[in-house]
């Protein structure tokens, strides 16, 4: 068969030739690891967990590049482009550049069969091993026991808030699905745990294992008013900090998280409280709770679960005074679709539904009936959703998009919108 030459050959090549295999052990990824020579020579945090993993990738990013160290970070899904899933010192990384890592994870994985999603792990891997860098950051998937990004060690594990979804995969409880995500631990190395209410699950198989578990309250803490907030750990404390630049009331059990993995690799990694400050004043991260000035307001939240819709609904809620809000939703099927409208539905005035270019995707049927009784406006796709939205919107109203990756990256894929509505009602 001829290879193809283009990423997105390779990409459509790795759709059609690989497949996936239900609760595959590791053992076969770990060879393929082996094969490759796959092995970093600095610090690896790992970061797992259901929400915040984004956020808290960005910020250590930030903050360590702050400090003057390169950094490599996979992070997904994506919302346009596949090359945003690997950052080399805050760069995207061209795509031209991974063809190579392409190649050799197709020479090497031989007959072993592959998902979508573990083969262009492993090329983004191999792209990161062989950068030079200073840390590297990698995001989990889906879960982490049988994840791809598992067969790495990490130096350090963070472990963000965790909660119901993927449940037909990962299980029906936080226990269960806490459990899962537990093992990117490893024996006798930090594991950063953020969630306030971690599953016992965790806990029991962190002390199971050995590993060196970080807990809120007991070995970090944080505290703050309006204008500033500070952090103490174990032998350290930053007080006056600034608000990190990146919206929401949850971010700053994110940013804790970071500001403890960072005390735990201070011997391997120092940082500085300048950097820490410059880092969390600077760090971006498109598409959660990102306000888009203009008239209307327009906010890009990937929320698709019932914990992080809750979290937008309450961001929403402090946001201010708007006449009327209209959403764009567009989700999967798979989701626990009527929790997620329920817990915000009080503050839309009107919905915007969109189909989404997955066969994973919920119908507009599927969406509308989550509503019955309340009219819902239908659309081809993200784009058409919002800019119906912003016709039919007043200046001072605002336009929430959320629900899904596929949602949010549809109405940036022409790049960010700049709203002007005229319209008054």
């Amino acid at each position: 068969m001829t290879r193809p030459r283009t990423l997105e050959g390779w990409l459509a090549h790795g759709e059609h030739q690989h497949h996936k295999v239900k609760d595959r052990p590791l053992d076969g990824l770990i060879a393929l690891r082996d094969r490759l020579g796959l092995r970093f020579d600095c610090p690896v945090v790992v970061v797992a967990g259901t929400n915040g993993k984004g956020s808290t990738c960005a910020m250590l990013d930030a903050i360590a590049r702050q400090a003057g160290y390169r950094v490599g970070l996979y992070s997904k899904p994506h919302l346009v482009h596949f090359e945003e899933r690997c950052r080399i010192d805050g760069c995207q990384i061209d795509g031209d550049a991974l063809l190579p890592h392409f190649e050799a994870v197709e020479d090497a994985r031989g007959d072993l069969p592959l998902t979508w999603f573990e083969f262009t792990t492993f090329v983004i891997l191999r792209a990161l091993a062989s950068a030079g860098l200073d840390l590297v950051i990698l995001e989990v998937g889906l879960g982490g026991r049988l994840d791809a990004v598992n067969v790495i060690d990490a130096d350090c594990v963070i472990l963000t808030s965790i909660d119901l979804d993927h449940i037909e995969t990962l299980g029906p409880d936080r226990e269960t699905i806490g459990l899962e995500k537990a093992h990117v631990m490893r024996a006798g190395r930090p594991a950063i745990i953020s969630d306030p209410q971690p599953p016992r699950s965790v806990l029991a198989y962190g002390e199971r294992i050995g590993a060196d578990l970080w807990l809120v309250g007991r070995d970090f803490n944080h505290s703050g008013d309006r204008q500033q907030w500070g952090w103490a750990g174990r032998g350290r404390r930053y007080a006056g900090l600034a608000y990190p630049a990146l919206r929401g009331a949850n971010q700053l059990i994110n940013a804790a998280g970071v500001l403890a993995a960072f005390e735990a690799l201070r011997p391997r990694l120092p940082i500085t409280a300048q950097a820490v400050r410059t880092g969390f004043a600077l760090v971006e991260l498109p598409g959660r709770f990102q306000i888009v000035p203009g008239q209307p307001t327009l906010v890009l939240d990937v929320s698709h679960n019932v914990q992080a819709v809750s979290v937008l609904a309450r961001n929403l809620d402090a946001m201010g005074f708007y006449p009327r809000t209209h959403a764009v939703f567009g989700a999967m099927r798979d989701k626990q679709l009527a929790p997620m409208i329920e817990r915000i539905r009080g503050l839309v005035d009107h919905w915007h539904m969109c189909a989404l270019p997955t066969a994973r995707a919920a119908s507009l049927d599927e969406l509308a009936a989550l509503l019955p009784g309340v009219p819902v406006s239908r659309h081809a796709d993200p784009a058409a959703a919002l800019r119906a939205a912003a016709a039919a919107a007043d200046p001072a109203d605002r336009i929430v998009v959320f629900g899904s990756f596929f949602t949010v990256g549809g109405v940036l894929k022409d790049g960010l919108p700049r709203l002007s509505a005229p319209h008054v009602g």
